[in-house]
Formats: C-alpha cells, structure tokens, sequence
C-alpha cells in the first residue's frame, strides 16, 4: 500500500500552487478547500469562494463523494461526528448509537478509503484500565470541512438555500482550523528538534490520551527520551500556569518528560519569556512560517479529483 501524503505535505503544496507566503491566510483557505488541488482565487474573501465553488456545484460534488460513501446514511452519520469534533472511536460509536461490530466495519471500510485515518497515544496509560479508544481524524480538510457544514445542511443547500449552511458555519469558523493548526504544529516541533537533536531525532510524535489527562504534544527520541507540550490559541499571551499545568499532568501521568515545548498563538507574558529553563522552548504563531520555507514544484501535489 502507498504511504499516505502527510497533512504538512498537503498544506506546502497549497502554498505553492497559490503562492501563499502568509501562514495565517494559507491556514485560513487550506481550512475548507486544503486537499482538492483547485484553483482558488486568493483574492476573493473565503466566503465567496465557497460559494462559488462548493455550495454552488452542490449536486456534482455530492455525486462525487457518494462514489467513496455510496449513500450509506451510517458512512455519513459516522463522518457528521468525526467532523464535529467526536473523535474518540467509542465516543463516535455511541454518539451515532451503533454497535461496535457494525461500527467499526463501517470506520475500517472509510478508512481503506482514505477519508479519515486512526491516531493513537504515543504513550499507553500505565493502568490498563485509563487507556481508552483510538482517536479519528479526517485525511484531508475539505472532507472534514465538508461532512462539518455542508452535509448536514444538504436539503436546504439542494434547493438553493445556504441560511442554515451559514448559521452553522459562522458559529464554528474561527475555531475551525485549530484542529490543522495543531497538527502543523507537531511538524513544527519535529523540525525544531531535528535541529537540536541532530543525533537523536523524533522517531514517533504525536499526542497523549487516557480516561483523565490529555497532552497536545508528547513526542518520542530515539534514545526514548520524552517530549511533551500543549498549545494555546488565547488572544492573550500565555502565563506561567501553562507551564505548570503541563508539568502536572506529565506528573500525574507518570511520564518522565526529558524536554517540554509550548505553543501560544499570541506569545508569552514577560515573566515566561524570561523563564530560564533549559529543557523549555516556546514557540508562537510567527514560528510556523518556517514550514512554508523553500517551497517548490516539487512541493506540488497532482490531485486526480475534478475541478471546480
């Protein structure tokens, strides 16, 4: 089976088919269209663009994600809640009330299709018994923007009525592409730390979870030396507290954390930038430009879909 494109491999060749250098505004339109390999109009406000390009050719893009689906209202109603924000795969199973043999034949089959994909915590809970289920998430943002916002308001969009789309679109959009956010945020520690630790890289990163406690960021070296961070999407800088919180839960965990890094959107009180801890790197908003740095033609991805 091929190896699957990255989510930090999607998102460079959005930039370079549309000459983004701007972080936040190629975050902002590979949000909804990120994985189609449109072309979009990056002069247009994003409002437009999706209605000129999703909500007005409706029928002909739910045509074409019925060849993934066939119509299968459990397929859809299982891809609403992942979108939604259910991504604990029991969570998602009692939330569409559908039993597990069935449900989880129903995520292996959208899964084999390349429409979500599984993530599991770096590390397993000490006790066996505050380990819970694999999280969910979307392969590519459009899919999720997708089954988020348009599906659930089919009937009303089928008949030229986008209100409902709107209402619902308006209530989430600022918050919508945290989730992205924070997954290009993983790379951006992968890429610090490859930096740092030349002769000890990042061999698994990605998040830790139990019953109790969940961790943004736990990352593995291959000396087995732990990374673990959180992010903030505040507007206002963040305060020691975010350190000492994460402390605490990598204490409560029983993690033995080597190094710790923290992501606030909007930067850091003077109290924390002044904190002298060297296992402690702080990273902001401006830091995650550096993942559109040297882009190519060979950054470019050729998607097979149609266009609009």
């Amino acid at each position: 089976m091929a190896k699957r494109l990255t989510l930090l491999q999607h998102f460079r060749s959005f930039a370079y088919q549309h000459n983004i250098k701007n972080f936040d505004k190629a975050l902002e339109y590979f949000t909804v269209f990120g994985g189609t390999g449109w072309d979009i109009d990056m002069s247009k406000n994003l409002d437009t663009l999706i209605e000129e390009k999703i909500l007005s050719h409706y029928e002909s893009l739910h045509h074409g994600i019925t060849r993934f689906t066939h119509g299968n209202a459990l397929y859809h109603l299982l891809l609403s809640y992942i979108a939604q924000g259910v991504h604990h795969e029991d969570a998602v199973f009692k939330k569409a009330r559908v039993g597990r043999d069935k449900g989880e034949d129903a995520i292996d089959y959208l899964e084999m299709k390349s429409l979500i994909r599984f993530e599991s915590s770096v590390e397993k809970p000490l006790k066996a018994s505050d380990a819970t289920s694999d999280r969910i998430y979307f392969e590519l943002p459009f899919m999720r923007f997708w089954f988020a916002v348009v599906s659930p308001y089919y009937k009303s969009i089928s008949q030229g009525d986008f209100s409902e789309f709107e209402k619902k679109w308006h209530s989430i959009r600022d918050n919508f592409s945290i989730q992205l956010s924070n997954f290009l945020v993983l790379s951006l520690v992968e890429q610090r730390f490859m930096e740092k630790y030349v002769d000890d890289p990042i061999i698994s990163i990605g998040s830790y979870y139990d019953k109790h406690i969940e961790i943004d960021i736990l990352a593995k070296r291959r000396s087995g030396k732990i990374l673990a961070g959180t992010c903030k999407y505040s507007i206002k800088p963040a305060k020691i507290n975010m350190f000492e919180i994460l402390k605490q839960k990598c204490m409560t965990s029983e993690l033995g954390v080597h190094d710790y890094v923290l992501f606030s959107k909007h930067g850091f009180t003077p109290e924390m930038e002044t904190l002298d801890a060297s296992d402690l790197t702080h990273l902001e908003q401006k830091h995650l430009t550096s993942l559109l740095n040297d882009l190519s033609e060979e950054d470019l991805i050729h998607y097979r879909n149609k266009k609009y």
